[in-house]
């Protein structure tokens, strides 16, 4: 029963990053093919429809970020607090990436047609980012609570 706690808490540490990555490729996948089909409808502009495309994957980064503040030590006192955090932060990063991906295909393809409204059409996605960074602070924060404390 003890290395099985272990082993959650060393999945924990990981998840983040590992379903951050996921919903990035997932968000960036949904944007880059609404970019793509874009470009073949449009005269200019092709720079922001493909950069447009690489939002969703902030929520990459966020996942390394918080995988390297629990990168500690896995003990059976800090096993369960490492995978609940680590597994529902990691949940957020991946349906954020998601969602945001969704968002940015609808702001490439409203854009397409619409060139003026670029900055009002990627707004969406703005506001579904500042949920990722809502659950990586809270990562942060309540990580370093975890008994066993400090990376190392």
């Amino acid at each position: 029963m003890d290395s099985y706690i272990l082993l959650l808490g060393w999945a924990g540490v990981f998840l983040p990053t590992a379903l951050g990555a996921i919903g990035s490729i997932i968000g960036c996948g949904r944007a880059g093919q609404a970019a793509s089909g874009a470009l073949l409808d449009v005269d200019s502009g092709y720079g922001r429809l493909v950069g447009v495309s690489a939002l969703p994957s902030s929520q990459t980064i966020y996942g390394i970020v918080v995988t390297m503040q629990f990168n500690q030590a896995v003990a059976l006192d800090s096993a369960p607090g490492l995978f609940s955090i680590g597994l529902l932060v990691g949940l957020a990063l991946l349906f954020s990436a998601i969602v945001q991906g969704t968002c940015c295909a609808s702001a490439i393809n409203t854009t397409k047609s619409k060139p003026e409204v670029f900055g009002l059409a990627i707004a969406p996605a703005a506001i579904v980012e500042g949920f990722a960074v809502f659950a990586f602070i809270f990562a942060m924060i309540v990580g370093g609570n975890i008994p066993g404390g400090t990376a190392g």
